[in-house]
């Protein structure tokens, strides 16, 4: 018998979670066991648990190496027994018996050559699709036309199976299955802030892992901003060693290399940001001669968005002399693993200027003459290192700046943002942070003095309230796009900038909230019929998905109860 998974969903004590959700999927109710003796051919070529057999001369095979070598350990080390997802006290586990039926070969069948950068693949340079058939004899064979299609595919195997509880061995109730699987969007990224707060590397590997999960495929680092530089540049050791929190809080170059190669290893390209003219006021702790409006205290507010307030100076050739020294540094040790580089451009407080000697003046027709060429001479410095510049949306929309056609812009104001990026001929990212920010609804981190407290009071912060992972669900990046305009928006991403963040609750506030924003990019907002996505039949699925990141040991928090989950349909209205 087969199951339709919206009838799998609505069924009281059944699990099937596959998280995003396929673009074809059918399944049964047979049982398969499987172990660690499980014969895995790449290719013709058989293979181990460490992906022995294969010549990991290239990327392409240490990606399939790798695939293979996560897929044994999330079986075997990190899989969960799935009691939530069943009737109360109910005997739900299958019997091991003697006649039981195992997983007898896995089949990995690439169709056609990676390209050459697949380490570092362009959006839409690499096909992630694969197909995924499971008999009840226990054949399973994964086809793709990539290495990182193949890495999806295994991925999504282990979704099919559960942990018998005492260590009883490792099962599904799905067989037989059949899946067919492409993504959606080509970008489908998180934005992780590491000045606010600095973030460890075990926590930035630990990001890369549950992206891949979700069959995301960026990992946006917002490196630097006006609280902290914990970026280490060699040429210029005083940005770190004076503009970071602390000693111990800095990111190598060898911490860089090693975040972007165990990315490409998994098929997340780490693409990072140096936030900038504003933001950047972290910069005046090692170069103040750089920065205006440093610090203006008490009213930092009329310079900045957040304290410390300071910009680099616009019109400065001291300025782009510290630019061209700083991209010459950090560009070609990114080079090997990205084609990408964020130039920034938010929130440009123009008042700043009025305090740059070398402006003077907050007349938006003196500065944006001014802002076109400091923007000019950074993209042209990418571009001769061979990287597509991003910039947030300001630079277009609000300063109107000319930029080359190939620049990405990043909207996060509005869905009427996107619209305007793609009228103009740009590709853009789409996360409007009413509903993709994650850091919204924790109320404010200002303090607020007795005179004007009570006219803040009750302290929501801007962008309040939270957003819940059903708000992020709704959210659709090509609401309002024309139809003729939708392929320029390439996806986007989810954004947890950190005042509120750190290493303590960091799991809790990305995740799951963020496999929300993972389906809608990777499975598209709207379902076969055009209509948003269920909740009812997403609700179980998100459930069954926050219990593999809890078993990979990351800390994401619970969507329902263990009575909702386990009682189908009857915690909906």
């Amino acid at each position: 018998m087969i199951w339709t998974p919206v009838l799998l969903a609505l069924c009281a004590g059944v699990t099937q979670a596959v998280w995003p959700i396929p673009s074809s999927y059918e399944s049964g109710d047979g049982v398969l066991w499987i172990d660690q003796s499980v014969n895995i051919k790449y290719n013709g070529v058989q293979q181990t648990a460490s992906g022995y057999g294969l010549n990991n001369t290239t990327w392409s095979t240490r990606i399939v190496s790798n695939a293979i070598e996560r897929t044994y350990d999330t079986l075997f080390n990190k899989n969960f027994v799935p009691w939530k997802f069943h009737p109360r006290m109910s005997n739900f586990e299958p019997s091991l018996t003697s006649n039981s039926t195992y997983v007898k070969s896995i089949t990995l069948q690439q169709t056609a050559s990676d390209p050459t950068n697949i380490m570092k693949p362009t959006a839409g340079g690499v096909d992630e699709s694969y197909a995924l058939t499971m008999t009840t004899s226990g054949d399973v064979t994964i086809t793709g036309a990539s290495s990182i299609g193949l890495a999806h595919g295994l991925t999504t195997f282990t979704q099919l199976f559960f942990e018998c509880s005492g260590g009883g061995g490792v099962y599904t109730t799905l067989a037989p299955v059949s899946i067919t699987d492409a993504p959606k969007f080509e970008w489908r990224g998180l934005n992780i802030d590491t000045s606010r707060t600095f973030k460890p590397m075990s926590d930035m590997y630990a990001m890369v892992d549950a992206l891949a999960y979700n069959k995301m495929n960026r990992l946006h680092w917002h490196a630097t901003d006006a609280q902290a530089w914990p970026l280490s540049i060699p040429s210029m050791p005083e940005l770190a060693d004076k503009g970071a929190y602390a000693s111990f809080q800095k990111y190598s170059p060898a911490d860089v290399q090693a975040l972007q190669e165990y990315g490409a290893l998994l098929g997340i390209e780490v693409v990072m940001e140096i936030d900038q003219p504003g933001h950047t006021s972290s910069i005046a702790f090692a170069y103040p001669d750089l920065i205006a409006a440093f610090n203006v205290q008490p009213n930092w507010d009329s310079y900045a968005s957040e304290p410390p307030s300071g910009t680099l100076k616009l019109n400065s050739t001291a300025v782009y002399d510290f630019l061209e020294k700083l991209f010459d540094d950090i560009l070609p040790r990114l080079k090997p693993l990205t084609n990408y580089f964020h130039l920034g451009g938010d929130e440009v407080n123009v008042n700043a200027y009025t305090l740059d000697d070398t402006v003077g003046t907050n007349d938006t027709a003196v500065l944006q003459p001014l802002m076109q060429k400091f923007m000019d001479r950074n993209i042209a410095q990418l571009q001769a290192n061979g990287f597509t510049p991003l910039v947030w949306e300001e630079m277009l929309l609000v300063w109107n700046l000319t930029l080359p056609a190939n620049t990405i812009v990043q909207t996060w104001l509005s869905d009427q943002s996107v619209a305007e990026t793609v009228a103009k001929g740009h590709k853009a990212l789409a996360g409007n942070y009413n509903f993709w920010y994650l850091d919204c609804g924790q109320g404010q981190w200002l303090d607020f003095r007795p005179a004007v407290s009570a006219s803040f009071w009750p302290y929501a912060d801007y962008c309040s309230p939270r957003h819940n992972w059903r708000l992020m669900y709704s959210y659709d990046p090509l609401s309002g796009v024309p139809a003729n305009l939708t392929h320029l928006v390439l996806g986007g991403e989810a954004h947890i900038w950190s005042e509120q963040t750190d290493p303590v609750n960091l799991d809790q506030m990305v995740w799951p909230r963020t496999c929300a924003a993972a389906e809608v990019l990777w499975s598209g907002a709207k379902d076969a019929s055009g209509q948003n996505r269920s909740q009812i039949t997403a609700s179980p699925r998100l459930s069954e998905m926050r219990e593999r990141l809890v078993a990979r040991g990351v800390k994401a928090e619970p969507i329902q109860m263990p009575y909702c989950t386990q009682n189908g349909t009857q915690c909906a209205l």
